[in-house]
């Protein structure tokens, strides 16, 4: 069993990358149940299992808000058509 000293305050606000991968990793090592994790920390099953897809796919880095935000604010691209 993981040492609760390790895991985030029930009551965190600020949500960085590695307090979040903090909590897949207990989920996952079975520190803690699915149910209990987001119950602690008013998470949605959702948004646990995006914090777990995106550790998954990009590691630690892709829990990072920022790079969401410049993936969803990103213009679109330009297309190839000839300007006159």
């Amino acid at each position: 069993m993981t040492d609760n000293k390790l895991l985030p305050a029930p009551d965190t606000k600020r949500w960085v990358a590695r307090r979040k991968a903090v909590i897949v990793d207990a989920v996952r090592n079975g520190a803690l149940t699915l149910d209990e994790a987001c119950e602690r920390y008013q998470l949605s099953i959702e948004e646990f299992h995006a914090w777990q897809k995106a550790i998954d796919a990009h590691g630690v880095a892709g829990l990072r808000v920022t790079r969401l935000q410049i993936y969803r604010d990103a213009p679109p691209t330009r297309s190839n058509k000839p300007s006159y």
